[in-house]
């Protein structure tokens, strides 16, 4: 049985980032939401879910400084 990569960032995931992203709030963490371009150029969404607002803050920090989708 094959397993999933682990997504820590949104590098693992997305090559270019839209304009904007979604912060989930949860009891036990966040969720942030980014939608993208993959390494082949398809349209796809990274979902990655945080267990403290420091990681939240890292992917926050790492969107903003991506390349962004036109």
């Amino acid at each position: 049985m094959a397993t999933a990569k682990t997504v820590n960032t949104l590098g693992d995931k997305l090559t270019k980032v839209n304009d904007n992203f979604t912060v989930n709030m949860y009891d036990n963490g966040y969720m942030i939401e980014v939608s993208g371009r993959t390494k082949k150029g398809d349209y796809t969404t990274a979902k990655i879910l945080c267990s403290n607002v420091e990681q939240l803050a890292a992917l926050v920090q790492e969107a903003c400084t991506m390349e962004r989708d036109s």
